[in-house]
């Protein structure tokens, strides 16, 4: 798949597509519904598939800390579309620029003159331009004065709500993995580079392999059974998700301790699959505390893990 950064990197051979665009924050099965309908679309008419997105999130854009925590990061989400076999990927960045265009400067600037889209399908929630008064009916009215037509796709029900992006962090928020996994349809995971840490796991007798989250928190918080992928390892662990409270910690951090495995994996990229939420994180009385807890965990996760795979 096909990356495209900006406006400005859009060339002759990128006219001519079936587009879609949103956030697409978590490719969960509502998403999936949409991105199958611009790939048969494609298909039919000879045409390259484009999915455009955003960079930052225009809600990260507007609310900066406070907006919600993403579902994914840029190349989670880059590596989920490309599971689903779009062409492009044009991910737009969401600036002042941007953010003040009018939904008729959007329509010139980005579907006709730059991808020239001769099919565009929206989501039944999409609104866009600086006054919101981009939707689907003034885009199918721009498509018949352009000549490209415009298909509003169907809300996805799973359990009859509709299945969103702000559905499912709710659903991770309260620990709901089941639930997670039956609206992505996939269980949910997250990615990153194992990075050097404080080395405290090590000194209390139980490394771990840190993820850093940098500014995009995840929406669980907590310790959980996991699985881990990477380059070189498949095992099993236990994760702890969160600010560290009891060592002071001021940067979310992905923290997993893999059993039975020590080798050097730093740099490498690992795939933390949540299986199973066991506690809340908290603050303990001192690092004994938290020593004696964490090995309390370890045993529970590892007779989660021991029940699980009879």
């Amino acid at each position: 798949m096909e990356l495209i950064r900006g406006l400005h990197n859009l060339r002759e051979k990128h006219r001519g597509c079936v587009a879609t665009i949103g956030n697409f924050d978590g490719v969960h099965l509502g998403h999936r519904q949409v991105l199958a309908q611009v790939k048969a679309k494609a298909q039919e008419l000879g045409l390259p598939s484009v999915v455009i997105t955003f960079e930052p999130q225009p809600r990260e854009f507007f609310a900066g800390d406070k907006a919600p925590p993403r579902l994914t990061r840029f190349s989670e989400k880059y590596r989920l579309l490309q599971a689903e076999g779009m062409d492009r990927h044009l991910c737009l960045t969401f600036n002042e620029r941007l953010r003040s265009m009018t939904a008729e400067q959007f329509v010139e600037e980005l579907l006709l003159r730059g991808l020239a889209v001769e099919h565009f399908v929206v989501g039944d929630d999409f609104r866009f331009g600086c006054d919101r008064s981009g939707d689907y009916e003034m885009l199918s009215q721009a498509g018949e004065r352009h000549g490209f037509t415009v298909v509003n796709t169907e809300t996805f029900l799973s359990e009859e709500e509709r299945v969103s992006s702000t559905r499912l962090r709710h659903v991770l928020e309260a620990n709901d993995l089941a639930t997670a996994a039956a609206l992505l349809g996939r269980p949910y995971t997250v990615s990153g580079r194992v990075m050097h840490g404080q080395k405290l796991g090590r000194q209390l007798g139980v490394p771990t392999a840190n993820v850093r989250m940098h500014r995009f928190p995840c929406p669980l918080r907590g310790v959980y059974a996991v699985e881990v992928t990477g380059q070189t390892l498949k095992a099993q662990g236990v994760c702890n998700v969160g600010l560290r409270p009891t060592v002071c910690g001021q940067q979310p951090v992905l923290e997993t301790h893999l059993f039975d495995f020590d080798k050097d994996i730093y740099g490498q990229l690992l795939t933390v699959e949540f299986k199973q939420f066991i506690r809340e994180e908290r603050k303990f009385d001192g690092i004994d505390q938290l020593k004696e807890q964490i090995f309390k965990d370890i045993e529970e996760v590892r007779d989660y893990f021991s029940r699980t795979s009879r």
